[in-house]
């Protein structure tokens, strides 16, 4: 949610897929609890969500208006707070968007809120942040293994006290322009370079 609210609509699925793949196939083998199965209706119709109002800023109306049905049709069933994520604004502004999908041009986005607010960076955990900066690096043409190994460096600084990766990562989520994220992400896929060094160094001895 956090890369949604950054105006990220195309790499801001991303990090749902895996999770609703993983639920569709539990429901698909049907192993899957009532929960499960509102779950993924919910990360289904937040995906279609996203991509729905990706293909409307790119002027796509006839796949946002595809994309805008089906995902509030995914959402029909979800609970309006399920997990604590607004599911019965989202279904409202699907329904906006389809009826009149040039209207994004009109005025920003709409919000999608967990727990009665936005989700900002800052506010991910370290684990969430790695998968959001993971998913900008693929989305932007940046080395999305270079992006993965940080957020690996990061839980390991994170055990021994230490930030500067997490500190990286979550910058590379927060800037706003693509000059920005090119300095934090050379900075970041430097030290990235000198600890595979360092790994590499280590495994040599053995």
């Amino acid at each position: 949610m956090a890369l949604y609210t950054a105006g990220e609509f195309h790499a801001a699925h991303d990090p749902w897929e895996a999770v609703w793949l993983d639920l569709k196939d539990a429901v698909a083998a049907g192993d899957a609890a009532d929960t499960a199965v509102r779950d993924e209706a919910l990360f289904h119709g937040l995906i279609q969500f996203t991509a729905a109002q990706h293909h409307a800023r790119d002027r796509n109306w006839s796949g946002a208006v595809g994309l805008a049905e089906s995902g509030r049709e995914y959402l029909a069933e979800v609970p309006d707070d399920h997990r604590g994520v607004d599911v019965a604004g989202a279904r409202d502004a699907l329904v906006r968007l389809r009826a009149d999908p040039e209207g994004v041009e009109r005025g920003p986005a709409p919000p999608l809120r967990y727990e009665g607010g936005r989700i900002a960076p800052e506010s991910l955990s370290l684990a969430a942040a790695g998968l959001a900066a993971e998913a900008l690096a693929e989305e932007h043409g940046l080395d999305a293994d270079a992006v993965a190994d940080a957020a690996r460096f990061a839980r390991e600084e994170e055990r021994a006290g230490r930030s500067q990766f997490a500190a990286l990562l979550f910058d590379l989520i927060r800037v706003d322009t693509p000059q920005e994220r090119r300095l934090v992400y050379d900075r970041l896929s430097g030290l990235v370079e000198q600890e595979r060094r360092k790994e590499a160094d280590v495994e040599g001895l053995f």
